[in-house]
């Protein structure tokens, strides 16, 4: 039969990736394709398959390009029709029928879909794997149907439109009709006989008359005994009688369809009843077939005849169907008898049996197939095996299970029953790439290829999961089953080992004592998380971290919730809850730190590093809320008591147009109310992540000043004090990493009415050079401050970040272990590198001062147990965040892991007596658009006591310090003064004052202040050494030296008096004005 629409053009290969694959398809102008479809055909195993996914179900009409005719094009993603050896596809109508299976590179047959038992017919031409982009397969020649045109090789495609070299023939001629199918005879009373014609779709073939023609031996042999004029074919090119209720007689007849037919009902065409027809009362003879029972004496009238045995039955054949649908060699070989009970008819079950013909009048005809041999089955727990990967990997599988959750891209399918072995998971993913067309609760058949999936890629260093996947075949057993029990977490079901990741970097697979184990036998099964405890509260991806049991047993856990880690126990036994609308759609909730979530049921999947149960059911209705509330530190301040707070603030900026709305947010407002409710207005601040003044906008603007005054301006709101700010001079454009053109910085917060900046302090540490440990990286701010007239030098830090680390769930195993190795820890040796830089600094400083007062603190991105921070406190620094008891010590929570990144260190001076503070005010809570930080601010207290006074009466006193800073005031004889230890200051205010000894005067640490004694002289310059109102010279080789003054307060005068006489100071030491205050 000729096929007027048919495949037209197509590509499937190119050099490299394959890219702008389609199929073309040419029919008559107007013809409506709605509902027609291809399907693509693997040849390796003659299954079809659908991904990637494509729209390859067609509709709307046929447009008219020339001649009546015209083209509709199917478009495929790149690698959307395989490359060949064989492959191809079919063509499919309206009614499931394969008007097409085309092709290339060899032949197949299709063993599922519609054209299941067909054998492809390949077009001849094929393209190479060098093809060029944009070459197509495709017809040339002219004529109106599929068998008029020729396949060719072309290096430039037409897809849409007429292929060069192609002509359509003016007028589309409708196919000669033929003899379809019929049914003379079948069980029972004969009144589902029929005859059905095929030709082209929607044509009129009245001018064609069926006609039966009597052959038993007995009757008028050779008389017509019924003639029915033919109608119109349907869409698919069919016609048929209708049911007939004994028309058909069930000896020998011959059906002839003519066409210009003349003469009537009872005429006798063969007179001499010879077996030849002696009258034929038609213009032509357009198709024939004969069925004999083999009666003595019968007659035929067709050169086709079915006769019992024709095809190895001895029944004589009460109907027959041609098959393929259409074939016409004119030979017996065409046909197949149909089912005798009517299979196919509808309200007949029929006896089909393999070889027959089903009944399917006014559709393709179809031959009943020998069904498919038992699919050797492999159980899910086999696939997946006691083992991070399958033994399985690409080799084909069929499986079966139930449908336990269903994603966009997938569905879950766990075993019935499971094989009772908890090393081997009874779950699996099976990957559709789009949304599957199954139901929780199907039992399915599933064939595919066993694969791993690795999300990110291996270079993320993630695990990987089992799936099934390829060209799938997926068959719905049954629906609406019971799901197999959920595996409980917790106590009487399966509890999570608490302190082991992996012991063995994989070596044994052992999910009793090993986390990662543990969860990996689980892979995709139903469970339920018992009692679950968070301990990390929402965060923006939608994911709940948390432990079951409402935390007993697990290790490390805090009195508010937390979930600490240490330095061999990284918290094996958290798991994440995921929300993933596609599986299941609920108002996934916002909870803390501390809540209960009751029960939780999901299915286990792994991504981003992390084991996850993807929730299948809403189970708000049991969460219980702890009521967990932003910490106040109870660390204030006071005369004597200096605090000194850190905070990574979050990209703060002043710029609500670069996608942060810092301001509109309220993020300055929330950090403003921290500051003073929860910090208790520290006396310094030291910041980390200030961004300029533009946020992220690469502009380059660098300065941090209006940053820095609009969150001085909000504490002031917020009922705080006006504080000063140091920005960081030091920055560069783009040089400080962070987001591009931000300029991330370290910066400074000081309250001037409790501290002083000492001038000439501010000062940074490297440089930014490539080489240098800060390139790229945030530089320290370091500054000094005056309080109680004790210096307190800081070192306000940012290192470089964690981010390149390997996920702790993931290939680096064991995970505790590896922190001092670079390529797990990221970035860790520039950490190592900063830290040293720093190291370094302190110990110029504390080599110089023992006493200096030193302070290193903020985002040191680094735990408390690891070489950057340890490096710090071998250079003589204590680390405060180590006072607190171990599940304590955290300012930030990643994945369900509290840990310390922000520190503070300081010198011996200052860690006597000195407390700390994690002030927990943000990392606990959900996470919102309008959370402060990510991190929790941290809060150090020093003692430091305000200098003693020592005051002189009008005579002669002996005045002895204190071993801390004090002030002394001269009387007004000639004292004997012992400063003793500390920073202390000896005021003179009247030459009254001469004559005074002083014992211990300790050069560039204790200050003679003669502010007040030079006005009463009359000086009213800025350094009387210059000006030579102050002289100092030894008193010969005594170890003495003698301060003399002006006492008419200008320089010639010679009134000099020797006013005070220093023991064991060389005059060439004191002889500078950083002795002084002028």
């Amino acid at each position: 039969m000729a096929t007027s629409v048919f495949i037209n053009e197509f590509h499937y290969d190119n050099d490299g990736t394959d890219v702008g694959e389609f199929i073309e398809l040419a029919g008559p102008a107007g013809f409506d394709l709605t509902g027609w479809r291809i399907v693509r055909y693997n040849g390796s195993n003659g299954e079809s398959y659908a991904t990637p996914a494509a729209n390859e179900t067609l509709s709307g009409t046929i447009p008219d390009q020339g001649n009546g005719f015209g083209t509709v094009v199917i478009s495929y993603p790149s690698n959307g029709l395989q490359n060949g050896s064989p492959d191809g596809f079919a063509l499919v109508n309206n009614q499931n029928q394969v008007v097409q299976f085309l092709s290339y590179e060899g032949s197949f047959t299709a063993v599922n879909g519609p054209a299941a038992g067909l054998t492809s017919a390949d077009v001849g031409v094929s393209q190479p794997s060098n093809e060029v982009v944009g070459a197509s397969l495709q017809l040339t020649g002219s004529g109106t149907h599929y068998e008029d045109f020729s396949w060719v090789r072309t290096s430039a495609n037409t897809s849409g439109a007429v292929n060069a070299g192609q002509t359509f023939g003016g007028t589309n001629e409708p196919a000669e009709p033929l003899i379809n199918e019929f049914v003379f005879n079948h069980i029972g009373t004969d009144t589902n006989e029929y005859a059905e014609i095929v030709g082209s779709a929607n044509t009129d073939y009245s001018a064609y008359t069926l006609l039966q023609i009597e052959g038993d031996n007995g009757s008028v042999l050779g008389r017509v005994t019924s003639a029915q004029t033919i109608g119109s074919t349907d869409a698919s090119g069919f016609w048929t009688t209708g049911f007939l209720n004994n028309v058909y007689q069930n000896g020998t007849q011959t059906l002839l369809l003519v066409e210009g037919f003349t003469g009537s009902v009872n005429d006798d065409l063969d007179t001499n009843d010879d077996g030849v027809l002696d009258v034929t009362p038609w213009a032509s003879l357009a198709d024939s077939v004969a069925v004999s029972d083999g009666g003595s004496g019968d007659l035929t009238y067709s050169t086709t005849v079915l006769a019992p045995g024709f095809d190895g039955d001895t029944f004589t054949p009460g109907g027959a169907s041609r098959i393929p649908n259409g074939t016409d060699t004119d030979a017996a070989a065409d046909w197949v008898r149909n089912d005798f009970d009517l299979a196919g008819i509808p309200g007949f079950a029929g006896t089909p049996m393999e070889g027959e013909a089903l009944n399917t009048p006014g559709a393709a005809n179809a031959v009943v197939e020998a069904p498919p041999p038992p699919v050797e089955l492999t159980a899910i727990y086999d696939i997946q095996g006691a083992a991070h990967t399958s033994s399985l990997v690409g080799q084909p599988v069929s499986t079966r299970g139930i449908v336990t959750a269903v994603d966009s891209n997938g569905f879950y399918l766990q075993d019935a029953t499971g094989d009772g072995n908890i090393a081997t998971s009874d779950a699996i993913f099976v990957f559709t790439s789009s949304a599957p067309s199954v139901a929780i609760g199907d039992e399915l058949e599933v064939s595919g290829t066993v694969s791993e999936f690795t999300p990110g890629g291996v270079s993320t260093r993630n695990l990987s999961t089992t799936q099934i996947s390829g060209s799938l075949s997926i068959t719905t057993l049954s629906s609406g089953n019971p799901l197999p029990e959920a595996v409980v977490l917790g106590a009487g079901g399966r509890v999570p080992p608490t302190e082991n990741i992996d012991d063995d970097a994989f070596a044994t697979f052992d999910p009793v004592t090993d986390g990662i184990d543990f969860f990996e036998s689980l892979e995709a099964m139903r469970v339920t998380a018992q009692d679950f405890l968070v301990v990390n509260g929402t965060n923006g991806f939608g994911e709940i971290f948390g432990v079951v049991d409402n935390g007993a047993g697990a290790t490390g856990l805090s009195t508010r919730g937390t979930l600490n880690i240490s330095p061999d126990d990284f918290n094996p036994e958290r798991v994440q809850i995921q929300f993933d609308s596609g599986v299941f759609d609920f108002a996934f909730p916002a909870v803390n730190v501390g809540d209960n979530l009751g029960n939780v049921t999901g299915v286990v999947n792994y991504d981003f590093g992390n084991f996850q149960i993807v929730a299948t059911e809403d189970f708000t209705s049991g969460i219980q809320s702890a009521g967990l509330q932003p910490e106040v530190s109870t660390l204030t301040k006071g005369s004597d008591q200096l605090t000194v707070a850190s905070y990574n603030v979050l990209n703060l900026d002043p710029n609500d147009g670069d996608g942060d709305a810092d301001i509109a947010n309220g993020q300055f407002a929330a950090i403003a109310q921290q500051i003073v409710k929860n910090l208790n207005t520290p006396d310094v601040i030291a910041l980390q992540e200030i961004q300029d003044n533009t946020g992220s906008a690469n502009d380059g603007v660098t300065a941090a000043d209006v940053t820095l005054q609009t969150l001085v301006d909000a504490i002031a709101a917020a009922g705080g004090p006006t504080y000063a700010f140091i920005d960081n001079p030091f920055i560069l454009n783009n040089a400080s990493g962070g987001q591009p053109g931000a300029n991330i910085r370290t910066a400074y917060l000081y309250d001037p009415s409790r501290v002083d900046l000492v001038e000439g302090s501010v000062a940074t540490i490297g440089g930014q050079d490539s080489g240098e440990a800060f390139a790229g990286a945030r530089l320290p701010l370091v500054a000094s401050f005056e309080f109680n007239g004790e210096t307190v030098t800081l070192v306000n830090n940012h290192f470089s970040s964690k981010g390149g680390s390997a996920p702790i769930l993931g290939t680096e195993q064991p995970f505790e272990e590896l922190q001092e190795d670079p390529t797990v820890n990221g970035s860790l040796d520039e950490r190592q590198a900063q830290s040293q830089a720093v190291q370094d600094y302190v110990s110029g400083l504390l080599g110089s001062d023992p006493d200096a007062n030193v302070v290193v603190l903020g985002d040191l991105n680094e735990f408390e147990f690891v070489s950057p921070v340890t490096g710090l406190e071998s250079a003589g620094l204590t680390n405060l965040t180590n006072t607190l008891p171990e599940n304590e010590r955290y300012s930030f929570i990643f994945q369900g892991n509290s840990q310390s990144l922000d520190h503070i260190l300081v010198s011996e001076s200052l860690s006597a007596g000195a407390d700390f503070d994690a002030v927990h005010v943000n990392t606990e809570f959900a996470e919102t658009s309008q959370s402060a930080s990510d991190h929790d601010p941290l809060l150090a207290r020093f003692t430091i006591e305000a200098p003693s006074v020592i005051t002189g009466t009008p005579g002669r006193d002996v005045l002895v310090g204190s071993d801390r800073s004090d002030t002394i005031l001269a009387s007004g004889g000639p004292d004997l003064i012992t400063t003793g230890g500390g920073r202390d200051r000896i005021v003179y205010t009247s030459t009254a004052q001469t004559g005074a000894t002083i014992t211990d005067f300790e050069v560039g640490t204790d200050r003679l202040v003669f502010t007040d004694l030079l006005a009463s002289v009359g000086y009213g310059g800025t350094d009387p050494i210059a000006d030579g109102v102050v002289q100092i010279r030894n008193l010969g080789n005594s170890g003495r030296a003698q301060l003399s003054l002006e006492l008419e307060g200008v320089a010639g005068r010679n009134q000099f008096t020797n006013f005070i006489t220093f023991d064991g100071v060389n005059a060439a030491a004191l002889n500078n004005a950083e002795n002084f205050v002028f």
